[in-house]
């Protein structure tokens, strides 16, 4: 693919991105953690000063629309900043990091939540990589094969004592010690920043696998799983609550009401919440209060088979309000199988590695073809 700008212009929290609904924020956050005072302040910044409602991303990043004129953009930036969700303004685009959301407290091959805070800080310490493309992302697998799915630029998968590093979410050959894990991913970053040229991706390089010396990339990984949701018994006995979020659009009171709880978060690469370290008792009241609010538990609801872009109104290139339009396919019942997924233009932004997208026409809805 030839680009004709290096800067894919995605917007941060300083950056904003002017949409037919006012401009939108996006609020990047590191294997998705949020503490409940950080979303708190997240909600009450989305109702005071934006749409009302918080987006969740399927990278694990929250964004906040609607937000109009310079005085509105200016608090929005100092809410988040005051919150500790902005520690570099020169880096706020790049912190683009997913990593297994249940690590460390239910299942996995390890927990690589520290991987996560370190990778993150290395960023922050290398000037050089200030100029990553904000689509540039990576990605920490746990070794349940959840993140490998989402095929991100580069990554690695904990495989017991090691780690193989992975391109696009491919396996590389390449096994690396657990405390060597940071270096390697912090030079391929180097290495694709050095050799991009107007590449916004690892996969639009010549040779992808020239990031990590001898890689041998392998098959394509299997397409990511669908939210964690439910009930979940973590190692250490105590409970963590995973929920669906319709549509990736998060009231700003349900908002509220998971920072209530006063636990810790992740917002996942799915558009799901996930709340940990609960006793029984609390995640019982938790989940009778969040039901009726709207969030998903049953981890058969159609729900969680369909996800769309913002549409109309809030997307002046988009042909239809195809929020809408898949909330009416998940009431009456017509998603039929697999995952679905809504966009109003040909851009199809949001789209995921798997399941079938529907490009809105004059006509109603066409199927996308996938490139050959």
């Amino acid at each position: 693919m030839v680009r004709t700008r290096s800067d894919d212009a995605c917007p941060g929290a300083l950056s904003l991105h002017e949409a037919a609904d006012g401009a939108l924020a996006r609020v990047r956050l590191p294997g998705g953690m949020l503490t409940p005072a950080q979303l708190q302040t997240l909600a009450v910044t989305a109702r005071d000063h934006g749409a009302g409602t918080l987006e969740l991303t399927g990278r694990g990043n929250v964004q906040i629309r609607g937000i109009v004129g310079a005085s509105a953009a200016a608090a929005v930036a100092q809410a988040v900043a005051g919150a500790g969700l902005l520690p570099s303004p020169s880096h706020e685009r790049v912190r683009n990091i997913v990593a297994s959301p249940l690590s460390g407290r239910v299942g996995g091959a390890g927990d690589v939540r520290e991987l996560v805070a370190a990778l993150d800080a290395g960023l922050r310490a290398d000037p050089a990589l200030a100029g990553l493309p904000g689509r540039f992302w990576f990605g920490l697998d746990d070794g349940r094969g959840d993140i490998s799915g989402l095929g991100t630029d580069i990554g690695v998968r904990l495989r017991g004592d090691d780690a193989e590093l992975q391109i696009a979410g491919r396996d590389t050959g390449l096994r690396v010690p657990h405390d060597g894990v940071i270096a390697e991913l912090l030079g391929a970053a180097r290495r694709f920043s050095a050799m991009r040229g107007n590449a916004w991706r690892v996969t639009e390089l010549a040779d992808p696998a020239a990031v990590f010396a001898g890689a041998v990339p392998g098959p394509a990984p299997a397409p990511s799983p669908r939210p964690p949701v439910g009930w979940f018994q973590q190692v250490d006995g105590r409970i963590a609550l995973g929920a669906g979020v319709p549509l990736g659009v998060l009231p700003a009171r349900t908002a509220e009401f998971l920072a209530a709880i006063e636990a810790p978060l992740a917002i996942t690469p799915w558009r799901s919440v996930l709340v940990f370290d609960l006793d029984d008792g609390v995640a019982d009241t938790a989940l009778r209060v969040l039901a009726p609010l709207g969030l998903v538990f049953d981890e058969n609801s159609p729900w969680l088979s369909v996800s769309a872009c913002t549409g109309s109104p809030g997307c002046a290139r988009s042909g239809a309000d195809v929020r809408a339009d898949a909330a009416r396919a998940v009431e009456s019942g017509d998603l039929g199988p697999g995952h679905r997924h809504y966009v109003g233009c040909d851009r199809a932004c949001g789209s995921p590695a798997e399941g079938q997208v529907f490009i809105a026409t004059p006509d109603g809805y066409r199927p996308r073809v996938a490139h050959p």
